[in-house]
């Protein structure tokens, strides 16, 4: 609504008397923000929040926790977040911070979609979890560091599901994002219980069999997101437990997507719109210039392609500077993910409108710059 305000050359404001018909041509338009590497505070998450309401994006992927700090204040296991993350009062997400960007959110048409990513980048969670994490072994000794989550214990899935009892209740959202990605298998090889286990269940040496097993064994009552890692491991198997699969990973992605919707599962595509490394804000077009359903497939393998998302990850980005790396890039993925390609093809007839997009922006102070 607030674009069809215009400001005419005295000053004045009107609003353009017009009938709209327009809707969204996917359902998923996320921005996934990463609150572990750097912590975010709450006013930047909710700032987020308003300027995904003006470009049209509804889902908020929120990477709550990861390898370097455990911000989510754990209701039933405190020890999470006092001890993993970067500071016990000060950098966590309370209960009611978490209730506040859900309100905040739904007021915006947004669906806040947790993710704790698991068996691996769970570093923090080893700190208030004891014999949660995997001992890896130098030798015959163990080394005193530590892999991803022992998948040979049954305390494993015993906590993990009282920690999805309550992220599930916290996080109402009908999806929950499950994570899956990059486990680095080298301590699981090392350690001579994981390896009597891997005998016992008849996988072998080959351990994304396990990472599979571990990821079967979190069934939920939701609707499961898992990243494309995932997939590759499951993909000659029944993929029963597996809903929506995130494609990630560059080179061919729409090969991936193709893949992935051939196996009858959906996707989101993420693979085009990482913009969290430093780029001029004027490097929009790479990022509009993305055709999400431009594979060779049939017609109902391009119908599991339910949206993508933007992704924002946190090693080099904080609050000083989420808003310029975001916008006005994310508006061109905001713009293809909403709007008919066939009608907004052209990065010449698009720019002056991101032009003029990013000064409402501006007028909105989203890019503090």
């Amino acid at each position: 609504m607030n674009q069809l305000v215009y400001q005419d050359d005295f000053g004045e404001y009107f609003v353009n008397e017009t009938e709209i018909e327009d809707f969204p041509r996917f359902q998923f338009r996320g921005i996934l923000l990463d609150t572990s590497r750097h912590y975010l505070p709450l006013h930047a998450i909710l700032k987020t929040l308003d300027a995904m309401s003006y470009n049209k994006f509804n889902v908020f992927h929120w990477h709550i926790v990861d390898d370097p700090s455990f911000p989510y204040q754990s209701s039933t296991f405190p020890d999470l977040s006092s001890k993993g993350a970067f500071h016990p009062s000060t950098h966590v997400y309370t209960q009611i911070d978490v209730k506040r960007v859900i309100a905040h959110a739904r007021l915006r048409g947004i669906r806040v979609l947790a993710e704790f990513d698991s068996p691996g980048h769970t570093q923090s969670w080893g700190k208030g979890q004891p014999g949660l994490l995997t001992p890896c072994y130098k030798g015959t000794v163990p080394s005193g560091t530590f892999g991803p989550v022992n998948p040979a214990n049954s305390s494993s899935y015993k906590f993990m599901t009282h920690l999805f009892k309550e992220v599930t209740s916290v996080f109402p959202d009908s999806y929950v994002h499950l994570g899956g990605d990059e486990v680095d298998f080298t301590c699981w090889k090392s350690n001579p219980d994981v390896r009597g286990f891997m005998l016992k269940m008849g996988f072998g040496t080959d351990y994304t069999k396990l990472e599979s097993y571990y990821m079967e064994k979190l069934g939920l009552n939701k609707t499961a997101i898992v990243w494309q890692d995932v997939f590759d491991y499951h993909e000659k198997l029944c993929c029963s437990s597996l809903s929506v699969v995130e494609v990630w990973k560059g080179g061919c992605y729409l090969c991936e997507v193709r893949r992935v919707t051939k196996a009858g599962l959906r996707v989101v595509l993420a693979s085009p719109w990482y913009l969290d490394q430093p780029g001029p804000t004027h490097d929009w077009a790479r990022y509009y210039t993305v055709w999400p359903l431009a594979f060779k497939g049939t017609e109902q393998q391009k119908k599991l392609v339910i949206g993508g998302e933007v992704c924002m990850w946190g090693e080099y980005v904080d609050a000083t500077n989420l808003s310029p790396r975001l916008w006005p890039r994310a508006s061109a993925a905001g713009e293809r993910l909403w709007s008919d390609e066939k009608m907004t093809s052209s990065v010449i007839d698009a720019f002056p409108r991101l032009v003029d997009f990013r000064c409402r922006l501006l007028r909105y102070r989203v890019m503090l710059i």
